[in-house]
């Protein structure tokens, strides 16, 4: 009779358990590996930080908008992008400068500077663009163009976060570029050799499902 009664229970929990009716008790289940998602960017959600440095000076930084942009990962890990940046309308965030009056070093005279021809020239080319070309783990190489001039620079520190209340996630990374592959230099010789060459990005997105 007990073993009788064993065996029912045996079989009893096999069905259970073959028709789903156990409780999972994984609370953090692992994301589907072959889950593929697109996102389109929110421009007001998202910004594109990016510092300048006088060498053994100072720093200068500030905020780049992003016009659009759209990106695809597999299993929550990035696998493509293409994105626009405005380089007309961006915001100065640091406090380097010399009082506004003065006859050089003030914010409104390094903004027109930085958009004139002798670097960004933004009248000719308004924007910006970045296309990624291939990733491996949380390292992407990409297409940027600046300027007109196009060269593969490599992006680090890629990580996407998603937002478990709505489908919306949030992407961070870096990417660092020599200035002068895309023409931006002082043409006055001398005076360029004090700028870095490297310009550092950091880039955040917030993106939504589509």
């Amino acid at each position: 009779m007990r073993y009788q009664l064993l065996s029912a229970a045996a079989i009893i929990a096999a069905t259970l358990t073959s028709c789903g009716g156990g409780a999972s008790t994984d609370e953090n289940p692992v994301a589907d590996s072959t889950a593929v998602m697109s996102y389109t960017i929110d421009p007001a959600a998202s910004k594109l930080d990016w510092a300048g440095t006088m060498v053994g000076i100072k720093t200068h930084r500030g905020t780049l908008n992003f016009l659009n942009g759209t990106f695809t990962t597999l299993g929550g890990k990035l696998t493509s992008g293409d994105f626009t940046v405005d380089m007309k309308n961006y915001t100065m965030n640091d406090t380097n400068y010399a009082k506004e009056g003065s006859e050089q070093g003030t914010k409104a005279h390094l903004m027109r500077h930085l958009m004139s021809g002798e670097f960004f020239a933004v009248d000719s080319f308004p924007t910006a663009t970045l296309k990624i070309t291939g990733v491996t783990g949380n390292t992407a190489t990409a297409d940027l163009t600046v300027r007109g001039k196009t060269n593969s620079e490599t992006i680090t520190d890629i990580v996407i976060t998603p937002n478990p209340k709505d489908s919306t996630v949030t992407a961070t990374a870096s990417l660092n570029f020599d200035r002068q592959k895309y023409g931006v230099s002082w043409s006055s010789g001398s005076k360029d050799y004090v700028l870095n060459d490297i310009i550092e990005l950091k880039v955040e997105l917030s993106g939504k499902a589509r």
